[in-house]
């Protein structure tokens, strides 16, 4: 009589043909709405780059990516939520300059960001530009800025769009370049601060060109010097702060795409290519310069090699500087 059971070479080769046989998960993907997390409210530079690449890389990947805002603690609600979504390639998120700070930051911060997440691609860099709202006649170059300031310290204030932000940082950076001292005012993304400085509550803010250019070109808010190291196409008439008088500054806000750390890399090859297709696009080009954002597009490797650079730059200065996440 023959064995009921397979001898183990036997079952071996069983298990090889049948595993061949069958598609493998980053085959069958996407096959459902992919999530595409924004840790920050609508109507900030992250917010509309995740609309324009979503609804273009949708189209590639024939599923849609839904956009879900889940704005606080500088990004890091959004991100603790990703960091423990399963790594299925459902799930991804958007993020900027906070995926490198807020470890230094935040002592017990819930994740990880080198080790929960895989890294999907760099986007673009947004500039900041340095506005204060119109009502303030005196206020138009970085000189008046800084001499106000040390005419009333600890008494003028700006906004962000929460703490470790590029927002936060490059109001940081300028009161230690400039040697004066504000008073910083987090808010839960640039949206509500804007409202507020719109509004006369806070004197200034380093916002993303992307919300601000909007009421600089309506005569609201008054553009006083942009944070990157060379000006930009979308406000070539101002001035970037290092050439108004701080020499060296820069502070250039990235913004990229990472997903769970166990997403299969198939799937994350996929992703990236569809990001990078979606960059190369006339509409989305036009759109990118229409909020001040500059494509550069990276593979997951350099990515991750970008994060690593950045992580140890931020954390270097915002050690030397004592900077506080609240």
């Amino acid at each position: 009589m023959k064995s009921q059971f397979l001898s183990p070479f036997l079952m071996v080769a069983t298990l090889i043909t049948a595993g061949t046989a069958l598609p493998s998960h980053a085959d069958e993907w996407p096959s459902k709405p992919i999530r595409w997390v924004v840790p920050f409210p609508p109507g900030g530079a992250m917010d509309a780059i995740a609309r324009a690449l979503g609804e273009k890389a949708s189209k590639s990947v024939g599923q849609p990516f839904v956009i879900e805002n889940k704005p606080g603690a500088g990004g890091n609600i959004g991100a603790d939520q990703v960091a423990k979504s399963p790594g299925d390639g459902y799930t991804i998120m958007i993020t900027s300059i906070g995926m490198a700070t807020n470890k230094a930051l935040y002592p017990k911060l819930s994740y990880d960001p080198v080790k929960d997440f895989a890294p999907v691609s760099l986007l673009a860099i947004v500039p900041n530009v340095l506005v204060t709202n119109t009502t303030q006649p005196t206020v138009k170059t970085v000189a008046d800025v800084i001499a106000n300031a040390k005419a009333q310290p600890g008494k003028l204030t700006y906004a962000s769009a929460g703490n470790g932000t590029s927002i936060h940082l490059a109001g940081e950076v300028f009161a230690s370049q400039a040697k004066v001292d504000m008073l910083h005012i987090p808010y839960k993304g640039s949206g509500p601060a804007v409202t507020d400085l719109l509004g006369g509550q806070v004197n200034y803010m380093f916002d993303s060109i992307t919300s601000a250019k909007p009421h600089i070109l309506s005569g609201k808010l008054r553009a006083i010097g942009l944070t990157t190291t060379k000006r930009s196409a979308a406000l070539p008439n101002v001035p970037t702060l290092a050439e108004s008088g701080l020499a060296g500054y820069e502070v250039s806000p990235w913004f990229a795409v990472f997903a769970p750390a166990s997403t299969p890399k198939p799937i994350i090859a996929k992703l990236n290519a569809a990001l990078l297709e979606a960059m190369k696009q006339p509409d989305i080009k036009a759109k990118f310069e229409t909020i001040g954002a500059e494509s550069i597009g990276s593979s997951p490797e350099e990515l991750g090699a970008h994060l690593n650079r950045e992580i140890g730059r931020w954390g270097k200065l915002i050690t030397e500087q004592n900077i506080k996440s609240d």
